[in-house]
């Protein structure tokens, strides 16, 4: 039986992820950060104990900036593949946290390529980059263009990819990286701009919300369906030699298209809802990103299957869904939602 080992689990990507594998028979075992409140809400449906006969799904303590867990847990599970996508991924908050997101995104790869190496496990190694390493290089981006990164977020990916392609050439590992454009989905986290959207947007059709505040409406971006990127993830460890590929659908729209159209599902005028605030734009910010994924559709046969309107769609569905469900809760009020909100 497969084995794999995935970082950062209990994030948008780790979730489907982890069900993609569990799907093909794989045994999966997830890095989970030691917290004081439950954080696994993405992983609890796929969830098994563990003393049951059987059992294909293990959660097991560690983190990225404790190499030493690291490098004890390779040697216990001795993963086939090892998927790294565990990461500080918010851009804003990068600059408001530098050292950290270095820490976790950029070390946090040294740190699991050298308990690869040093404990020799043979595993097929799985690098998340991040097309927002591209930053102001000109669009469309694929796999030659020069990066160019416009925040801390960026720069510690960066580190992360190019180290990666160091350990790859010095001491051949089959070590891939995906590039991958904006992929979104119902699981993505509330602070990250789609997700706040599609939210706000059922929270205003329920009368929870009144305003929705963001920032720069003009940035252009190449969104995607998560779940197919992750499907482009495991083609490139099933790959005879490791390489890096630009993931994206190859179209872009801005966050106003992604905006009028989350609005216009529920049949509202986006404009009577939005307001602008200057503390959401970036101290450096990036304005066109859209990817050339010819050599993925080439070599991996991969295209993706949801299209940005659909997927906007499916977003702002799950949200009224599970907006309905908070409203039916006895004792929940207009105000306890919006202190809810002050609190994100």
């Amino acid at each position: 039986m497969q084995r794999a080992l995935i970082t950062g689990i209990t994030g948008q990507d780790g979730s489907y992820l982890a069900e993609l594998l569990l799907d093909k028979g794989y045994e999966v075992h997830g890095l989970k950060r030691r917290s004081s409140s439950l954080n696994t809400t993405r992983i609890d449906h796929i969830y098994e104990d563990q003393h049951k006969r059987g059992a294909r799904f293990f959660l097991h303590y560690g983190d990225l900036t404790d190499g030493s867990s690291l490098t004890g847990l390779l040697y216990d599970i001795r993963p086939h593949e090892i998927y790294n996508l565990g990461a500080q991924s918010h851009v804003k908050v990068s600059f408001e946290i530098p050292e950290s997101t270095a820490d976790i995104t950029a070390c946090g790869a040294v740190r699991l390529l050298e308990a690869i190496r040093r404990s020799g496990v043979a595993s097929r190694f799985y690098q998340a980059s991040s097309s927002e390493m591209f930053g102001s290089a000109p669009a469309p981006q694929c796999e030659l263009t020069q990066f160019r990164p416009r925040s801390p977020y960026a720069c510690a990916k960066l580190y992360a990819h190019s180290i990666m392609v160091n350990y790859r050439e010095s001491y051949g590992m089959h070590a891939s990286a995906g590039i991958l454009f904006n992929h979104e989905s119902p699981r993505r986290g509330e602070t990250f701009v789609t997700r706040k959207i599609s939210r706000a947007v059922a929270h205003i059709k329920a009368g929870l919300q009144t305003k929705l505040y963001l920032g720069n409406l003009d940035a252009r971006r190449d969104w995607g369906y998560a779940p197919d990127y992750v499907r482009a993830m495991w083609w490139m460890l099933q790959q005879d030699e490791p390489d890096d590929y630009v993931i994206g659908t190859g179209e872009d729209h801005t966050v106003r298209e992604f905006v009028e159209i989350a609005f216009a599902c529920v049949g509202l005028d986006w404009r009577e809802y939005v307001v602008i605030d200057p503390a959401y734009f970036r101290p450096a910010e990036v304005d066109h990103l859209r990817a050339d994924p010819a050599k993925a559709r080439r070599v991996l046969q991969w295209e993706p299957a949801i299209t940005f309107e659909g997927l906007v769609a499916i977003m702002v569905d799950a949200d009224m869904r599970e907006t309905e469900d908070l409203v039916r809760r006895p004792g929940v009020q207009r105000r306890d939602v919006l202190a809810m909100e002050a609190g994100r």
